[in-house]
């Protein structure tokens, strides 16, 4: 493997581990962690199987909750 095929598949990996032990969280809540990991809208919602644009009103409601 490439480098930048072992560094995408590690970063899956670790996107998975991080889903694993977020097992009683919301959709929303593990949105915004992966979020927060780094990871694009549609990496999100391939992760999440869902499709992209719920992915990013997940997000802005999550950021319009915490400006509250």
């Amino acid at each position: 493997m490439k480098e930048p095929e072992v560094s995408a598949r590690v970063e899956r990996l670790l996107a998975l581990v991080l889903l694993h032990n977020m097992k009683g969280a919301t959709k929303a809540e593990k949105a915004v962690q992966l979020s927060i990991a780094g990871f694009s809208p549609v990496e999100i919602a391939d992760l999440l199987d869902t499709k992209t644009p719920v992915v990013h009103q997940l997000l802005y409601l999550a950021r319009k909750e915490k400006r509250r």
